[in-house]
């Protein structure tokens, strides 16, 4: 397979049809269908379904969709990472990460690292910590920053400074509102929104899971989320109360949600995390630098 051809595939799933991938590629459409032909016939596997109006994916043509795209990102990474190589460092950083007020410590290497190498560009990617880790052991990320709990052996880390408080989002007219804090008592029968990542039972250490004493299991799970935002959304419409970090949903005066922290009090530290023995382009070279400065003891 070429990486021209590649993407003259995924000009088509986006554009769903030849023509107007064509169009945009700058081909006749009678060449890019001898290509998509060509393509089908080297993978023995009908990739597309040709209708009046338009162009779908079969479902091996959605495996290649998938496919394709990390093999198009991977080698525009690396060709950007070796054109990047002089005297002026520059080049593109890559960094997944988990919806945390601990971004902010990255955020101020970012800032200090831009106003002295204002070509270094920097492209964040937000996921859980599955999601991240997949993606970085493809390449397709330099770095990832993961909240606990999660299985750091694979990788090299530095510890971010400052920790996520655990709590409960719920509507204001809750019952439980009226109460300053959150025990475990409190949750019996009530219909739950959890973190799948903190929710699982591979780490080493869960400490999330040790805070309910043997209990999760017997607590209503109605719904799991990755991210918080959808969980804002299902605690509004009255679905359940969503056990999640502090500072990631609107709880301002004007808003129908508050928090409250858990008691006994449960924290969960951040760290950024990199591929082992992983070579890095000059500008993913200065950032680890500068982030062994700021934050390694």
């Amino acid at each position: 397979m070429e990486i021209r051809v590649l993407k003259y595939f995924l000009a088509v799933a986006r554009e769903g049809s030849i023509t107007g991938a064509a169009n945009s590629l700058h081909l006749t459409q009678p060449t890019l269908t001898r290509q998509l032909q060509d393509l089908e016939k080297e993978l023995k596997q009908k990739l597309l379904i040709r209708g009046k109006y338009k162009v779908t994916l079969t479902p091996e043509g959605m495996m290649l969709r998938k496919r394709a795209e990390e093999i198009v990102d991977m080698v525009e990474k690396t060709e950007a990472e070796f054109q990047s190589i002089s005297d002026t460092v520059s080049g593109d950083i890559y960094i997944g990460g988990g919806e945390s007020d601990c971004m902010k410590y990255i955020a101020e290497v970012i800032k200090d690292i831009q106003a002295d190498y204002p070509e270094i560009k920097f492209h964040l990617h937000s996921g859980n910590a599955e999601d991240v880790t997949e993606k970085l052991d493809r390449g397709l990320l330099d770095f990832g920053v993961l909240i606990q709990p999660v299985d750091l052996a694979k990788y090299d880390n530095i510890t971010l400074p400052g920790k996520d408080v655990w709590g409960v989002v719920m509507r204001k007219d809750s019952p439980l509102a009226t109460k300053d804090f959150v025990e475990l008592d409190d949750l019996y029968g009530l219909p739950l929104i959890n973190s799948r990542q903190a929710m699982r039972k591979t780490a080493s250490k869960n400490e999330f899971i040790e805070w309910f004493q043997g209990e999760f299991e017997s607590l209503n799970t109605v719904a799991t989320i990755n991210l918080v935002y959808n969980a804002a959304i299902m605690v509004k419409a009255g679905i359940g109360y969503a056990i999640t970090l502090d500072k990631l949903v609107d709880v301002s005066e004007k808003s129908e949600l508050c928090f409250r922290p858990l008691k006994p009090k449960l924290e969960s530290s951040l760290d950024i995390v990199w591929k082992k023995y992983q070579v890095f382009s000059p500008a993913a070279a200065l950032f680890l630098n500068k982030l062994k400065e700021k934050f390694s003891s």
